[in-house]
């Protein structure tokens, strides 16, 4: 016996049934117009022969495969994953199929895998991170994909550009910390130096200087929880000490938060004030309890995947600027 896979084709199904190919295929096409005896026939010699309807063949009669690629970057962040599983519940729910690039090497893999997934005839790519070089979107629109950038920088035409008002949200952290009564000001980053991380700093920096404050900053490592307790060794140490930091992200706030008070022995938020950015699960944790700034990641999801499903020539290239929200936690005097 032979232990390769037999495939079951509409024309089996319709010989079982005892209909034509065409009924087979208006019975499994949502809103198409067949009788309920015919359906019934139908459904049981599917049933019988285990006949499932190929939706990739279909698509690319319609030359669509409705497959799209997340290329995504830090995969184990709680950001990313909340971002990931948002877009492909969206992508399911309109019968759409993801195909996950994982761009964290920085060798040539990133490329092939992107290359391997355009020779399946992806409809589209969404990429959700600044850290890809700009020649992944280039490579995307020249073999005739539809793109969405999330949280990058890229000037191309054509992409739909999904992006956050970072600089707006580090000056209103700034104004929380005054209004804190705080006065020796820091900003914690990573090294991704990713566009969104950068806003970040460039816009508190910005604030501090429109009131004539001096702002310290301090880099460091990937945007992880390690890296947030060494910044916090960095800032803590110096001569002039902050009462007040704004973490790029909340990943590197609770590491930079459980240094400050289990190594230096501060208290938050009477002694230091500290800020996040995504509004993680953790961020509302009783151990942290962060005031930071929620990004709308169901908005984001839902625009993308709406963008993508509208008819191609109905597309216009837009950019989109959302507000991320404050949230009120513990960390900050006075929230």
């Amino acid at each position: 016996m032979s232990d390769r896979k037999i495939f079951v084709s509409a024309k089996d199904v319709a010989d079982r049934a005892g209909v034509s190919r065409s009924a087979v295929s208006r019975t499994f096409t949502t809103g198409a117009s067949v009788s309920e005896e015919t359906r019934r026939k139908v459904m049981e010699a599917a049933d019988a022969l285990g006949y499932h309807v190929n939706h990739l063949a279909r698509g690319l009669m319609r030359n669509e495969s409705g497959i799209v690629c997340l290329v995504v970057s830090e995969l184990d962040t709680p950001y990313r994953a909340g971002l990931i599983k948002a877009l492909t519940q969206q992508l399911q729910a309109n019968a759409k199929v993801a195909m996950l690039i994982n761009t964290d090497r920085s060798d040539e893999s990133v490329e092939l895998a992107l290359r391997q997934a355009i020779r399946y005839r992806a409809d589209a790519s969404i990429i959700l991170s600044g850290m890809p070089d700009k020649s992944i979107t280039d490579l995307c629109l020249r073999n005739g994909q539809r793109l969405v950038l999330i949280n990058r920088d890229d000037e191309q035409a054509g992409p739909l550009r999904i992006n956050l008002d970072d600089r707006e949200a580090a000056s209103r952290a700034f104004t929380a910390f005054l209004r804190a009564g705080c006065r020796e000001f820091g900003f914690a980053n990573s090294q991704a130096m990713t566009p969104s991380l950068m806003a970040r700093e460039e816009g508190f920096l910005a604030a501090g200087q429109r009131h004539g404050l001096t702002v310290s900053v301090e880099r460091f490592g990937p945007t992880s929880y390690q890296s947030g307790t060494v910044l916090a060794q960095r800032f803590m140490t110096r001569a002039k000490r902050p009462d007040a930091v704004f973490c790029a992200t909340d990943l590197l706030a609770c590491g930079f938060m459980d240094a400050a008070r289990h190594q230096f022995k501060l208290d938050i938020p009477s002694e230091l004030c500290v800020i996040g950015f995504d509004d993680i699960e953790q961020a509302s944790w009783s151990s942290y309890d962060l005031t930071t700034f929620a990004q709308p990641v169901q908005v984001i999801a839902r625009e993308a995947v709406a963008w993508l499903s509208q008819p191609g020539e109905t597309v216009i290239s837009d950019l989109s600027k959302l507000v991320p929200e404050l949230i009120w936690r513990a960390s900050v005097r006075g929230g």
